[in-house]
């Protein structure tokens, strides 16, 4: 009997101290919304082309390289997937909506692992030659290692407006498609 006194003794010291040890909580995991908007100095019938995947390669940059898995050739719709290589890692993109006639394209991708993004892509004509274009990402992290990610790309995401219309207006002004920015 004293054995079993000892050890229920010793069963309840160790939970008070387990009971005792704080339980360490996850990070919430980040979802974060940034949007920008800027203007194609083109016609909405030259703008909407160049936000499709293969459309963007002429002003996106040299890390804008789609490697199509869905369609085959290439080409840009609705239900296209691809991949995107992001430094060391590759990223799947899927275009879930791809309307011409609603001027609303969306794509979704994901870092497997990592954090799924939503880039929201509308379109609205402001003169025969100009293009309004609103874009909202939405940035979710999967784990939270995945935090960092959304954070750091959200503050990217800030200044993205500033590049994409750079690299329209280059690229137009290169190619006489567009109007004078």
């Amino acid at each position: 009997m004293k054995f079993f006194t000892l050890m229920v003794s010793a069963v309840g010291i160790a939970l008070r101290g387990c009971a005792q040890t704080p339980a360490v909580e996850p990070a919430p995991l980040l979802h974060v919304a940034t949007s920008f908007d800027l203007v194609v100095h083109a016609s909405y019938a030259v703008s909407a082309p160049l936000f499709g995947p293969e459309g963007e390669r002429p002003w996106a940059g040299k890390h804008w390289n789609p490697e199509f898995i869905y369609p085959q050739p290439a080409h840009d719709e609705e239900g296209a997937v691809f991949t995107i290589q992001h430094g060391p890692m590759k990223a799947v993109w899927i275009n879930t909506l791809f309307d011409v006639d609603a001027r609303h394209f969306q794509y979704v991708y994901f870092l497997p692992g990592i954090m799924v993004t939503v880039i929201d892509v509308r379109f609205k004509s402001i003169a025969a030659d100009l293009t309004g274009v609103h874009v909202v990402y939405t940035r979710t992290a999967l784990t939270p290692e995945g935090n960092e990610h959304v954070s750091a790309m959200g503050e990217g995401d800030k200044t993205a407006g500033n590049d994409w219309q750079k690299g329209l207006d280059e690229y137009l002004a290169g190619t006489g498609a567009g109007a004078k920015p």
